[in-house]
C-alpha cells in the first residue's frame, strides 16, 4: 500500500522536473518573440527608407528643381562630357561595368561563399546578402515613383529602363563593398578596410563622367546603400558596432 506522503512526495518531484524542463520551451518562446521583433523592425524601416528616398525624388524632381545646386547639375554633367578622353572612357567603362547587376550578383554570390567559409558562421554572409536585397527592393520601388530623365548629354553606356533616381550602380557598390570592408574591419580591426569604399566612390564618377546620371542620383545612391547596410548590421549583426 502506497502511503498519502509518498505520492505527495513524489508528485512535489515530478512538478519540480517539468518546472526545470520549462525553461528550454520558455527560452525557445523568446526566441520566436525576439526573431518576430527584429523582422518587424526591419520591415518598418524598410519602409520609412522606402518612403524616404520616394520623397526625397519627388523633391528633386518637383518642388527643388530650379533651386541651387539642383538647378546647376545639368552644368556638371554638360562639363564632364566636354571633357571626355579615350583613356578615362576605357577606365569609367570597367568601373560602370563592375557595379552593374549580372557583376554585381557574380561578386556578390563570391563575397557570400567567402564570408561563410572564412567566418563559419551565417552571420556574416546572411548580412550580405539582406543589404543588397533591401537596396534592391527599395531602388526599384524608388524608380517606379520617381520618374527622371537622364542628364542631357551623350551616354556612353546604354541607358536601362528604370529612372535616373537614384544611382543604383552606386547603391549597389556602396553595399557590397561597405559590407566587406564592415566584415573586415570588425574581425580583424583594420580601419585600412574601409579604403574599399573608394570603389563605390569612383563608380559614382564614373556614372557621371558617362552621362547617365545626375549629381543628386548619386549623392542619393550612396544614402540609400548607407541606409541598408545599417539596417542589415542591426538586424543580422546584432546591433554592435
Amino acid at each position: 500500500m502506497i502511503r498519502p506522503k509518498a505520492v505527495t512526495r513524489r508528485a512535489v518531484y515530478l512538478r519540480s522536473e517539468l518546472k526545470a524542463a520549462r525553461p528550454d520551451s520558455g527560452a525557445a518562446a523568446g526566441y520566436r518573440v525576439a526573431r518576430g521583433q527584429i523582422v518587424a523592425r526591419v520591415l518598418v524601416q524598410v519602409l520609412l527608407l522606402g518612403a524616404l528616398m520616394a520623397g526625397l525624388g519627388w523633391l528633386v524632381t518637383h518642388s527643388l528643381i530650379h533651386v541651387w545646386p539642383f538647378s546647376a547639375e545639368d552644368s556638371v554633367d554638360r562639363t564632364l562630357a566636354a571633357h571626355r578622353d579615350s583613356a578615362v572612357d576605357d577606365v569609367t567603362s570597367v568601373l560602370s561595368t563592375v557595379a552593374d547587376t549580372t557583376c554585381t550578383i557574380l561578386l556578390a554570390v563570391a563575397a557570400i561563399i567567402v564570408t561563410w567559409r572564412v567566418s563559419g558562421h551565417w552571420r556574416a554572409p546572411a548580412f550580405i546578402a539582406l543589404a543588397l536585397a533591401i537596396e534592391v527592393g527599395i531602388f526599384l520601388v524608388t524608380t517606379l515613383l520617381v520618374h527622371r530623365t537622364r542628364p542631357g548629354v551623350v551616354e556612353l553606356d546604354q541607358s536601362p529602363p528604370t529612372s535616373s533616381f537614384p544611382s543604383g550602380h552606386t547603391a549597389a557598390a556602396v553595399v557590397l563593398y561597405g559590407a566587406v570592408a564592415w566584415l573586415i574591419a570588425r574581425g580583424t580591426g583594420r580601419r585600412q578596410a574601409w579604403l574599399l569604399l573608394l570603389v563605390p566612390a569612383a563608380v559614382a564618377f564614373a556614372r557621371l563622367y558617362r552621362g547617365m546620371h545626375h549629381p543628386s542620383d548619386v549623392v542619393a545612391g550612396f544614402l540609400l546603400g548607407a541606409c541598408c547596410l545599417v539596417i542589415a548590421a542591426r538586424a543580422v549583426l546584432g546591433g554592435r558596432r
